[in-house]
């Protein structure tokens, strides 16, 4: 059906995108292609070192699925924060990330895991990395005839911990900034690799590896001032009519060592475990 109708059809899975969007004439597609009738895509499973999220798996349903919390905390982190609970028992995850809005969770997290997103059409299947999926504010690299049936992310690793920081200007608002963050502690339980992706500061979800400016810390006292104003030099957004764009930048600085903190800590807990 989507290869019928091309350019000028949308996939209706949640709506809790899209319809905002064609509320606000945003969007205008002549067809909407309702895929709620194709319940073997709402899974959320584990499997080959990933935890795989189908295009109809609801926020709440990946939220709380107890296997996808242990090998990806990530996961439960971010999404508790994703709007409101309305929201999230109808929205998607997958729905969000095809979204590709720059200021949503999933999207960060996707690109800071470096998960992928699967698509079908009539032609085949194809797996696409998040580095190469998201190509704008709202815009994907999802093409016309092309359904998203899947996103992936893989398993957080062995001696690691993640952290999530946000700020919004009221609970379930889109963030002024936000953090995503992974830390991977070497042998001898330093810092060996620290990562993390950025809400609302970029056109695309934004990744940056801060591990020099974490380099030589170690993991029972850890200073992360200097990978806060590593981030504020490195990020670059815009102003709006909720923030002005220096405001943005330190709330980086800030959450980036919130999120950096909450990451060391989960990782020297599952370090000593």
């Amino acid at each position: 059906m989507l290869a019928s109708l091309g350019p000028d059809a949308k996939v209706l899975a949640g709506g809790q995108s899209l319809v905002p969007l064609l509320s606000m004439r945003l969007a205008a597609p002549a067809h909407l292609v309702d895929i709620n009738r194709l319940t073997e895509l709402g899974y959320v499973r584990v499997r080959d070192g990933q935890v795989a999220v189908g295009a109809l798996a609801r926020h709440t349903q990946v939220l709380l699925d107890p296997a996808a919390a242990e090998v990806q905390p990530l996961l439960a982190k971010a999404l508790a924060l994703v709007a409101h609970p309305v929201i999230r028992n109808r929205g998607t995850t997958v729905g969000s990330i095809v979204h590709a809005d720059p200021a949503a969770e999933m999207t960060a997290v996707l690109a800071l895991l470096r998960g992928s997103v699967r698509l079908a059409g009539t032609g085949g299947e194809r797996m696409v990395a998040a580095d190469d999926f998201f190509l704008g504010p709202l815009e994907s690299d999802v093409r016309p005839g092309e359904l998203a049936t899947e996103a992936t992310f893989p398993i957080l690793p062995a001696r690691a911990g993640c952290g999530f920081a946000e700020i919004s200007r009221r609970n379930g608002d889109y963030a002024i900034c936000g953090v995503a963050a992974v830390i991977q502690l070497d042998d001898d339980g330093g810092i060996g690799s620290a990562r993390t992706a950025y809400l609302s500061v970029a056109p695309r979800p934004l990744v940056l590896d801060l591990t020099q400016a974490c380099a030589g810390a170690g993991a029972d006292r850890a200073d992360f001032a200097e990978a806060g104003h590593l981030a504020m030099a490195r990020v670059d957004p815009e102003p709006d009519i909720h923030a002005t764009a220096d405001y943005r930048r330190q709330l980086a600085g800030v959450l980036t060592q919130r999120a950096l903190r909450e990451a060391l800590g989960q990782a020297r807990e599952r370090s000593d475990g």
